[in-house]
């Protein structure tokens, strides 16, 4: 029987959640679909080889940037409202995008629509906490987790697929304004779907935290893209003052804590083992899911000559093990609970060795001959996303779901950014001058390699939650 404290769950909370979806999809296909573009754009504006960079760069470093501050916005002044805010935004920019006549327009754009879709992120998870509650927040999770990374993985088919239909120099525009109509009708069934916003107490922003955090996190991903691009070692030099606005940050928030003054981040969070534990683990995992497809899609269009579309074939059967596996953890995750993060980790990594093994003889035949491997690898990864996502957030109070969500979401862009940069710095510096199958199928062993390190690290941040987990129920029970 539903209580005060457990009220009837919202009858529309499915449709709220695939409506959130919908919109979560058409933002991660961006960050990973106008990879397959650059060569249509490049013809078509003139754009330099770094404006190229920044096409892609811009979007990533500003979607970064506002999680937690878009988290803050939408537990004090309502989820519904900043995920519209957030839409209308991302549909906006995108327009401009698809119109832009010259790369720095785009770029201009593409920073813009970062921004926007940073902001719809943490208002979905926010919404699961409020929309669902024991098992049923697991399956919710679990649609999110295919969401995630179906949505990573298929913006290469989807961005060949588009480049086709539209032409050489023009049909990287169809990229942008595919997400006009979805965005359009993702707010129009949000004013029916998500539920209204309650009233709730003013709360002072805090703009300095923001400020600190904001410029923490830019040090971070910009040294990451920009290493990215140019190789250049100096760009480590930023750690430096990452870690002095890092501390700083802490220090403010823990003393806004302590006077409960309205922190941006309210450090108590951090007092879940569970969610801390997922932050971290989400810092270790997200750096090997980035770098490898990243590094594939550089092996098949230049060490084998596939096109774009026949890259993004290649990798189907990662986003298939992953759109299978993730529904099914979510379901389980709660009776489950941490070991299967452990052994989807595991999991992920015992195929990215298979895939290591693989890439030594080089195949011709490389897409058919790995997708074995990459589908054990997909189904992994969409075990260790959900339940990692649901088991982090499962004793936060909903109130703050938005803003644990955003710092949760913060860490993984972080993650992205790194394994982006440090995967494909080995990739490049394996490869050194070497050309030919051979060259690049070493390069992408030892990219594989420096993925299995972090897998490894995510794994022991795995296993050390299980075991602080079972010394608490042996306490407990004693």
């Amino acid at each position: 029987m539903a209580t005060a404290a457990d009220p009837e769950p919202d009858p529309r909370r499915w449709l709220a959640l695939l409506t959130c979806c919908s919109a979560l999809f058409m933002t991660l296909l961006d960050v990973s679909v106008t990879n397959v573009a650059l060569p249509s754009i490049g013809r078509s504006t003139a754009a330099t080889p770094s404006q190229l960079q920044w096409v892609v760069s811009g979007y990533t470093l500003a979607f970064g940037l506002v999680p937690v501050l878009a988290g803050r916005l939408g537990d004090d002044h309502g989820r519904r409202l900043m995920f519209q805010i957030g839409v209308a935004g991302f549909v906006a920019t995108s327009m401009l995008a698809g119109l832009s006549p010259t790369a720095g327009i785009l770029i201009g754009a593409r920073v813009l629509q970062g921004l926007a879709g940073g902001l719809i992120n943490p208002q979905v998870s926010g919404l699961i906490q409020q929309l669902f509650r024991g098992d049923e927040r697991g399956r919710a999770f679990g649609i999110l987790g295919t969401t995630v990374g179906v949505g990573t993985a298929l913006g290469p088919v989807v961005g060949g697929g588009l480049i086709g239909l539209g032409g050489p120099h023009n049909g990287w525009r169809l990229v942008f304004f595919i997400n006009v109509p979805v965005g359009i009708a993702a707010i129009l069934l949000s004013r029916r779907l998500l539920p209204r916003d309650g009233a709730s107490g003013r709360h002072r922003l805090d703009l300095v935290g923001a400020l600190l955090l904001g410029s923490a996190t830019f040090c971070i991903l910009f040294m990451a893209v920009e290493y990215d691009a140019i190789r250049d070692r100096r760009l480590g030099a930023l750690v430096v003052p990452a870690l002095v606005l890092v501390a700083l940050f802490a220090r403010r928030e823990s003393r806004l804590t302590r006077e409960r003054r309205d922190p941006l981040v309210d450090l108590r969070l951090f007092r879940v083992p569970s969610y801390s534990s997922g932050v971290v683990l989400a810092l270790a995992y997200f750096p090997a899911m980035a770098g490898l497809p990243l590094v594939l899609a550089l092996y098949y269009q230049r060490g084998l000559g596939y096109s774009a579309l026949q890259s993004g074939l290649g990798i189907t059967a990662y986003a298939l093990g992953s759109g299978i596996a993730a529904p099914l953890a979510g379901r389980v995750v709660t009776r489950i609970g941490r070991p299967l993060v452990v052994a989807a980790t595991i999991t992920f990594g015992v195929g990215a060795a298979v895939l290591a093994l693989l890439a030594i003889h080089a195949p011709t035949a490389a897409a058919l001959v790995f997708a074995p491997a990459l589908f054990v690898m997909g189904a992994g990864s969409g075990a260790v996303i959900t339940p990692n996502q649901a088991l982090s957030l499962m004793e936060v109070d909903p109130a703050t779901g938005s803003t644990a969500g955003g710092v949760l979401q913060t860490a993984q862009r972080i993650g992205l950014a790194i394994g982006q940069a440090v995967i494909g710095a080995v990739f490049f510096a394996a490869l050194g001058t070497g050309r030919g199958v051979a060259a690049y199928g070493h390069a992408l062993r030892m990219a594989i390699l420096t993925a299995l390190v972090f897998v490894g690290l995510a794994a022991v941040v795995g296993v050390s939650d299980l075991m602080r987990s079972r010394r608490r129920a042996t306490t407990s029970a004693g």
